[in-house]
């Protein structure tokens, strides 16, 4: 398993690396604006922590393609679900993932986030290098890749600088559910039931 995660990882960079350097004004314009608001969102002293998970929830809705990721996260078995499986998958995946994002994004809440540049990977896909700056000088690199065309821009995964490995979320998601499914069939119901309890866990992690 970490060697597909390394894989798809190495894959990924050599990709970036390997694609076109073209800044795009619009697109790094568009992850300075709403990542800035994102992590703004979870640092509003007036609101409880419910009503700060849901300011940055809408937050992200908008900031994200959370039904694209969510499909890309299970490769083929997308096309398996039924109607049902997948609005359930979905709204299970929506609440992992965002979890997922504020509790890797919360300690860099209200900070700044600096554009460094971008890669063109095409016409409509492109990777925006930030760094998340902290008063502490624990800066975090993150990298956005984004798909869209004039000014239609959503994010469809995240890079993080964890422990000195930089993460692509979705990838790294895509190789557990993936396999997980392999082993039980395609069984939507084992997926789900995983992804509640990582979410559980998550939560949990997050009150200690």
């Amino acid at each position: 398993m970490k060697q597909f995660i390394r894989t798809a990882l190495a894959a990924t960079a050599l990709l970036a690396s390997a694609a076109p350097a073209f800044a795009d004004a619009r697109t790094e314009a568009y992850v300075q604006k709403n990542a800035g608001a994102v992590l703004q969102s979870l640092n509003n002293p007036e609101l409880s922590a419910t009503e700060r998970t849901a300011t940055f929830s809408k937050f992200m809705d908008t900031f994200a393609d959370l039904d694209a990721v969510s499909n890309f996260v299970i490769g083929k078995y997308s096309r398996r679900f039924t109607d049902a499986e997948t609005a359930r998958y979905r709204k299970a995946f929506r609440t992992y993932a965002l979890a997922v994002y504020e509790f890797q994004l919360d300690s860099y809440r209200g900070e700044t986030v600096v554009v460094k540049n971008s890669v063109d990977r095409s016409e409509t896909d492109s990777i925006v290098n930030t760094v998340i700056k902290r008063q502490d000088g624990k800066d975090m690199d993150v990298r956005w890749r984004v798909q869209g065309k004039d000014g239609d821009y959503q994010v469809i995964d995240v890079a993080l600088n964890l422990d000195g490995n930089l993460i692509w979320l979705a990838i790294e998601q895509r190789a557990q559910f993936i396999a997980l499914l392999d082993r039980s069939n395609g069984s939507a119901d084992t997926l789900i039931k995983k992804i509640d309890s990582m979410t559980a866990e998550l939560k949990d992690k997050s009150r200690s």
